[in-house]
Formats: structure tokens, C-alpha cells, sequence
């Protein structure tokens, strides 16, 4: 029996079985690659989207910079200083003064971390100053210290005891004082003098030797 006459394959069809595993491998890799173009794309739209809440959470806080005041109150040296009447933590103090003695006023922020700092400073001035002149710092923020909270007298307590204030702190829950005598950033420091008259304004972080010589001068007035 003779064997089948096989015939040998035509060339075309030699040519169409060596090249289908590679179109088959271009096909893959485009795919891969379309794949990867895909993810890339998906990436970068979340990144975005990410950025973006992250910008509008960021723009509703309070502002960026710690000692950047919302507001500025018209008050010039030499003027009458605004009349007001707070409870503190060591008894009621206002403006102008019952004693008549020298007022150092601070507005601060209990999130501001200048106004933080300043405790210290304020601390040893009062030791030193506390009988010659009425201190009285009085908060100045609609934010608590966690910078979104609103402020509360109850944040305000938990301020003097967490820097250990030793002179007199007021809560106003209404921001009068603020609405009065803020600058243009937290603290804002005032001086007062014997008259009731405004004789020094400052605001930002102060040193020690800074209010020690205005108070000095108003002592001496």
C-alpha cells in the first residue's frame, strides 16, 4: 500500500502559521499597554479630585497664618480706649479702669501659636508689673484651638490651664473687645493709661524688655 501523497504546505500558509503567535503577542501588548494607559488616566483623576477637596477644606479653616487677624479695629494713640467690662479668671475687669491704674490689654486667639508663646512673656511681666497695672487678656476668635471648633468659654479654661496663665484671662463670647481693639494679627497687645487714653498698640509676638519699657513709660505718665 503506498502512503499518502501528502502534499507540502503552500507557502502562504507557512507565512500565516509563523506570524499568528506574533500578531497574537502585538495584540496582548496593546492591550497591556491601553491598560496601562487607562490606570494612568483613572490615577491622575483621583489625584486631582484629591487636591481639590483637600484646597476647599484647607480655604474653610481659619486662615493659614496664625497671627493674620480677620479684622482691624479704628483705634489710634491718643484716643479715648473703647469702654468694656469682662469677668476673668481673677475677678472683673474694665475699661477704664476702677483703680485707675495702667491697663495692658491682649486680644489673642487660643489657636494662635504667637499668643501661645506669649503666656510666658505675659507671666513674668505680671509678677513683676501685676500690682502697678490691671492686666487683662480677653479672647479674640470665633474659633476654638483646634482651628474649626467654635470657641467656648470651656476652651478658653482649658487654654490658661494647658499654658498655665497666671494673670487675669476673659472668655467674650460676644467679640466686643476684639471688634475694638484687634490689629491686624493675634495678640494684638494695648496700653492704657492712667486717663483711659490709648497710649501704645502693637501687634504680633512682643519680648518682655518691648512691654517692660511701655509700661515704665506709662507708670511714669
Amino acid at each position: 500500500m503506498k502512503p499518502a501523497n501528502l502534499q507540502p504546505p503552500h507557502e502562504e500558509d507557512r507565512t500565516m502559521s509563523r506570524s499568528d503567535p506574533r500578531r497574537s503577542a502585538a495584540a496582548a501588548s496593546a492591550r497591556k499597554s491601553t491598560d496601562r494607559r487607562r490606570i494612568i488616566i483613572f490615577a491622575t483623576i483621583g489625584v486631582v479630585a484629591l487636591l481639590i477637596v483637600a484646597a476647599f477644606v484647607v480655604g474653610s479653616r481659619t486662615p493659614e497664618v496664625a497671627s493674620v487677624a480677620p479684622t482691624l479695629a479704628q483705634i489710634k494713640i491718643g484716643q479715648d480706649a473703647p469702654p468694656f467690662s469682662v469677668a476673668t479668671t481673677l475677678g472683673p475687669r474694665s475699661v477704664p479702669s476702677a483703680d485707675k491704674k495702667p491697663v495692658l490689654l491682649e486680644v489673642f486667639a487660643t489657636w494662635c501659636p504667637h499668643c501661645q508663646r506669649e503666656t510666658t512673656v505675659l507671666n513674668g511681666l505680671f509678677d513683676r508689673y501685676g500690682s502697678k497695672v490691671d492686666f487683662v487678656a480677653v479672647s479674640g476668635s470665633p474659633y476654638a484651638i483646634d482651628e474649626t471648633s467654635p470657641e467656648s468659654q470651656a476652651d478658653v479654661v482649658a487654654f490658661t490651664e494647658r499654658f498655665k496663665t497666671r494673670y487675669p484671662v476673659a472668655y467674650d463670647a460676644d467679640l466686643k473687645v476684639m471688634k475694638a481693639y484687634l490689629q491686624g494679627g493675634y495678640p494684638t497687645m494695648v496700653l492704657i493709661g492712667r486717663d483711659d487714653k490709648i497710649l501704645w498698640i502693637k501687634d504680633g509676638e512682643i519680648t518682655a524688655d518691648a512691654l517692660s519699657k511701655q509700661m515704665d513709660l506709662a507708670l511714669k505718665a
